[in-house]
């Protein structure tokens, strides 16, 4: 048996390790932040010009797909946050040990459930009646 040349053998050769996933998570949640400043562009656009085409932009935001779209944008938003605050510490010197990695990797990703769910929350709370 041959030494594995590639550490993207990940599933034959390397154990699945959390640090790992978060880290090609974060990467993924930069792409989507990017691709969802695009709509919060148009959206501002679309205030901006009022009329009719702030009236389209509005009934896609609040149709399902819009919401949808919402919500993972705030997962990545979240995310994104808290991992960005998690990378500051490591910048800082703090949380290389193996078991306070992968604690603080799991506190991302509940601290990201629990500000997701809250800001949600408030939206639905505090909605307008048509």
């Amino acid at each position: 048996m041959e030494r594995p040349l590639s550490p993207f053998m990940f599933p034959i050769w390397y154990r699945f390790q959390i640090t790992s996933a978060l880290s090609i998570l974060h990467r993924l949640t930069g792409i989507g932040l990017a691709v969802g400043s695009i709509l919060l562009a148009w959206w501002l656009i679309s205030v901006a010009a009022g009329g009719e085409l702030f009236e389209a932009t509005h009934r896609f935001l609040v149709s399902p797909i819009g919401m949808v779209l919402l919500f993972l944008w705030s997962v990545a938003f979240f995310y994104h946050l808290c991992n960005g605050i998690r990378h500051l510490a490591w910048d800082a010197g703090y949380g290389f040990e193996i078991r306070s990695a992968t604690r603080s990797g799991y506190a991302v990703l509940a601290i990201t459930a629990l500000l997701t769910v809250l800001a949600w929350l408030y939206v639905f709370l505090h909605r307008r009646p048509r």
